[in-house]
């Protein structure tokens, strides 16, 4: 049996990564059961941060667009409207319109602010971020006459607000007066000072508005949110930690939600189910591990005091997180006999983990291997996978100007095998390739395919790639970390002499030059690996 599943191991990887690089299989990724848990969102106060940071992080998986640009900022006319669509995480270049529609308008503002315009817009240059989570929750709010789904809410927040508790006003009253009309979403905004967690849902059948609640994650706390709504218990009285829609209390007790006895969670009206899954549960275990907290518990804390200060490269780590050699570990289980020889020259049985098995495996081999062996593989929701378009860590400094002040740390493809580029609040482009899709086909113009085709190969026999790509990785992290002290003092001097203008020049050459400077890198990695694995796998 060992001897067949290695075998059957090694033959399947060759044929998942074949498929993997298909255009018709990266159309049909949303339909494979991972998808059904798309996007973590990673929060962190400025008391628990290592340096003082508001955080907050988004791993948008599944198959959105990766084509992402900056928006300048922008003045109106009097009478001028801003138009809502949708369609547009589906686009293949930034100028494709081909398949958005128009879904109405709303009276546009004097002027709007820069912002970083990904599939979930996420960062302007007031150093206001965004992270996003759908959730799964109750399918009988949807109202699809609403106006408004959570990415064109998430766009308009950016381009009209400075501050977190701004923004989840601006969009709490937005979806309540012309509807919101997507599945529940959680997102997590932030701002130097503090960071809130608003969860968001239609209002059911009859006149289109919305359901939601705000919490503000404690200063001193780390919060995550993965696909399942977490707000419990709200305090009414208290606005500078809960904001909420006009008459959630009477809404959720005709919804029959709610039967105004029992103390109200947020979690129940508009989820049903239990409160957390497993990445909540590693993240706040990890951080707060002296709460023993359960797996079989109710409900976990809403968000929980690290034990130790939590450092951007820490966030980081955790979105690259596949519970290797954890008890969570999905390739456990798959062992094979080796002989060695020992000390004394005398051969030696043992078991490992087969060289042929990692955590990037494919449904259609886990099943395969359950069927040749029931129970082989338990089969669980790592934070990082393959199936990711793209994923940030924003840290808002409050101590930096706004030309430098938040960086989104951004990868493309996979969290656990791309680079992290600092794309800095005040930069005013990116590289051209930037501006192209990759997930409608294969595309060398596209710059998620200068990382992906080598992130797809070291899947194939990960055990002898992974060590190029994740130091690599490693290296990339370290570069950036090392250099920011350099760009930030130039940025300050610049400000200080009233050089705006050449500050953010300067954070956009420094941006563009690190990102050309990653994409060489995994090309390089790309053809070191087909030389390694010229002769077979």
């Amino acid at each position: 049996m060992k001897t067949l599943i290695h075998t059957i191991l090694s033959t399947s990887f060759f044929f998942s990564f074949v498929i993997s690089i298909s255009p018709q299989s990266i159309n049909n990724e949303p339909h494979n059961h991972e998808y059904d848990e798309s996007c973590t969102t990673i929060t962190v106060g400025r008391l628990a941060s290592e340096d003082g940071s508001v955080m907050t992080s988004h791993s948008c998986d599944g198959n959105y667009r990766t084509w992402l640009n900056i928006v300048p900022r922008t003045r109106y006319e009097k009478g001028a409207v801003h138009p809502v669509y949708r369609g547009t995480l589906h686009t293949e270049e930034a100028w494709d319109m081909s398949k958005v529609i128009k879904a109405g308008e709303i009276p546009e503002v004097e002027e709007s602010w820069a912002y970083l315009n990904t599939a979930y817009p996420c960062l302007n240059e007031k150093q206001l971020a965004i992270g996003e989570t759908t959730i799964y929750g109750r399918k009988e709010l949807i109202n699809e006459e609403g106006l408004f789904l959570i990415e064109e809410l998430q766009k308009i927040a950016l381009q009209r607000c400075s501050t977190a508790k701004e923004a989840v006003a601006l969009i709490g009253k937005l979806a309540e007066e012309h509807g919101y009309a997507d599945l529940a979403e959680c997102i997590t905004l932030a701002d130097p000072k503090e960071v809130w967690h608003m969860e968001i849902a239609g209002s059911g059948k009859g006149k289109p508005s919305a359901i939601w609640c705000a919490s503000r994650i404690p200063d001193e706390h780390v919060g995550i949110a993965a696909n399942i709504p977490r707000i419990s218990g709200i305090d009414f009285n208290d606005p500078d930690h809960f904001m909420y829609s006009t008459g959630l209390r009477e809404t959720a007790k005709k919804l029959g939600y709610w039967d105004g006895k029992e103390p109200l969670k947020f979690w129940k009206i508009i989820g049903g189910g239990k409160p957390f899954g497993l990445r909540e549960f590693y993240v706040l275990s990890t951080l707060a591990p002296s709460l023993n907290l359960s797996m079989n518990s109710e409900e976990l804390p809403f968000s929980v005091k690290p034990e130790k200060k939590v450092s951007v490269s820490d966030v980081m780590k955790f979105f690259r997180e596949t519970y290797e050699g954890t008890p969570w570990d999905m390739t456990k289980n798959l062992t094979v006999a080796v002989r060695r020889k020992d000390k004394d020259g005398k051969y030696v049985e043992e078991e490992i983990k087969s060289p042929a098995v990692s955590n990037w495996m494919n449904n259609d081999l886990r099943s395969l291997l359950n069927k040749l062996k029931p129970g082989i593989i338990e089969r669980q929701r790592t934070i990082a996978i393959t199936g990711c378009s793209y994923s940030h860590v924003i840290q808002c400094r409050s101590w930096l100007p706004d030309e430098v002040g938040a960086v989104a740390w951004f990868s493309f493809d996979s969290p656990a095998e791309s680079p992290r580029i600092p794309i800095f609040s005040g930069v005013l482009r990116l590289p051209s390739s930037f501006n192209i899709c990759g997930q409608h086909r294969y595309r060398q113009d596209a710059a998620i395919w200068s990382f992906r085709e080598a992130n797809r190969l070291a899947t194939v026999n990960w055990s002898r790639s992974r060590g190029m790509l994740e130091s690599a990785v490693n290296e990339f992290e370290m570069k950036a970390l090392e250099e920011l002290p350099m760009v930030e003092r130039k940025v300050v001097a610049l400000v200080n002499e009233g050089k705006n203008d050449e500050a953010k020049e300067f954070v956009t050459g420094y941006t563009n030059n690190f990102a050309y400077s990653a994409m060489r890198k995994w090309e390089e990695i790309k053809t070191a690996l087909w030389g390694m694995f010229g002769r077979g796998f």
